[in-house]
């Protein structure tokens, strides 16, 4: 019985150590690294948002809408907590994924609104302002994109044999990914012209 206990202890260890078990958990260790810093450069944006508010209202305190929305939209997004766990939560992964998507909307309808006021682009504040935010929208693309190929790597990991074996004896499921929706909207970084209108000649 022993001798037996032994042998089937034996197998197991090889089993794991050949069935992608350990392929499952680099690759999962990965995805996490890799949400880690998407995470975090979404936060940097949503932490510049309200100097840009605050650097907009001295020039445009008419357009209370747009920067309302901007804001109410950096709420929602703070309001999610993205966690590793939301990796295993196709509903929470989508919700984080939305909220982004709704402050990329409201922060491209804001850039809009500031091409009407040239004295606005050529302040020193929110110029700089506006170079971080295009910054970090660059580093965003860059994080997500790395995101993106490791949860690709991970799922076509879990489904082929013979670690998809493992992956159902182990409860590993298809992690979520982002999705086309307003890609190139969330993707592409704003540009701002810097250079301020010139007045219609008299």
């Amino acid at each position: 019985m022993r001798r037996f206990l032994t042998v089937l202890a034996t197998l197991s260890t090889l089993s794991l150590t050949n069935c992608g078990y350990n392929a499952i958990q680099s690759n999962d260790e990965q995805i996490k690294s890799n949400w880690s810093e998407v995470v975090n450069q979404y936060q940097r944006r949503a932490d510049l948002v309200p100097n840009l508010v605050n650097s907009v209202k001295g020039f445009a305190q008419q357009e209370k809408d747009v920067l309302l929305g901007v804001t109410n939209a950096r709420a929602k997004v703070g309001s999610i907590q993205a966690t590793p766990e939301v990796l295993n939560d196709p509903a929470a992964f989508q919700k984080f994924q939305a909220a982004q998507g709704e402050l990329s909307s409201a922060l491209s309808r804001f850039l809009v609104v500031t091409e009407n006021y040239p004295q606005l682009k050529s302040d020193a504040l929110f110029h700089d302002l506006m170079s971080q935010l295009e910054g970090t929208e660059n580093r965003i693309t860059v994080a997500r994109n790395r995101y993106i190929k490791s949860v690709q790597d991970y799922n076509v990991t879990i489904r082929s044999f013979p670690t998809n074996l493992t992956a159902m004896a182990f409860g590993y499921k298809e992690k979520p990914n982002f999705t086309v929706d307003n890609e190139k909207e969330i993707s592409t970084a704003p540009k701002v012209d810097f250079n301020p209108t010139p007045a219609p000649a008299k």
